[in-house]
């Protein structure tokens, strides 16, 4: 089913979309324009992220163009990401998404991007391989939640804090298994972390929360905490040969007494 087909909705101003959803109630045709134009989106991320394999989904500010540190930051971390076989998701957008996304490219890894329709525009960035354009913000953060294994966390604004704050939210109720949430920046991100722990000593959080996060300046730690907590806990293991022809990438899953079904990822319910 090719995407401009899927449901047959008239699309609103970008600006408007999540106003329109959000507002309260409409006519009932409008309502079921707003269900269709969601289950499109979903449908069409479904159908196209399937086969891409477990990834690491990189979160970082919009903002922070090429020649600033943080943007050669966030390339080195997609590159080193992709070295470890992972494809390597991101917002789509441009700044730190686009380094990250240009570091998988650099390492001939798969980038992939879940963008959004703004008020303003944003393309997705040159050096996606694969990428998908939602309507909705909700829809864009179960995609980048749903084939992701592991969350890097680059210095960023709003958005990059809402992505941070779900992914702990969903470890911490135990919506979502136990995935590593890596922070990059020890100094950018204290006055967070001074946040978290004010948290705990007022009782809002537990001791363990605290434990959901991995702080680093060090890359090397910071892959290798990535290694301990998806390739090893998951059960993925690295192969020389993957099936192209199934879209499989250079992780995939052990799965015992079952036929492989084309798709990578294993269960992630553990």
């Amino acid at each position: 089913m090719d995407e401009s087909v899927a449901v047959s909705v008239t699309d609103p101003d970008p600006s408007k979309s999540d106003r329109l959803l959000l507002e309260g109630p409409n006519s009932r045709w409008r309502e079921l324009q707003l269900l269709g134009r969601a289950a499109r989106d979903f449908l069409v991320g479904f159908r196209r992220l399937h086969f891409i394999g477990p990834c690491i989904a990189v979160f970082g500010s919009a903002r922070f163009h090429e020649g600033h540190q943080y943007y050669t930051l966030a390339r080195e971390v997609g590159r080193r990401v992709s070295g470890m076989g992972f494809a390597v998701m991101t917002g789509g957008g441009p700044g730190l998404m686009e380094a990250a996304n240009r570091g998988a490219h650099d390492a001939g890894g798969l980038s992939v991007g879940v963008n959004i329709k703004l008020p303003f525009e944003q393309a997705p960035n040159p050096y996606l391989d694969k990428w998908v354009t939602c309507h909705y913000f909700f829809v864009r953060k179960v995609l980048l939640f749903k084939y992701s294994y592991g969350f890097v966390v680059c210095p960023g604004g709003l958005g990059t804090l809402d992505e941070l704050n779900e992914a702990l939210t969903l470890i911490q109720t135990t919506k979502i298994a136990n995935f590593p949430v890596v922070l990059i920046g020890t100094k950018y991100w204290e006055p967070y972390l001074a946040l978290l722990r004010q948290m705990l000593r007022e009782g809002a959080i537990s001791p363990r929360d605290l434990d959901l996060l991995k702080v680093t300046d060090d890359l090397d730690e910071a892959m290798a905490h990535l290694e301990a907590h998806t390739v090893t806990h998951f059960g993925l293991r690295r192969v020389r040969r993957p099936a192209w022809w199934l879209g499989e990438r250079a992780l995939q899953a052990r799965r015992s007494g079952t036929a492989s079904t084309g798709a990578s990822a294993p269960d992630k319910t553990r």
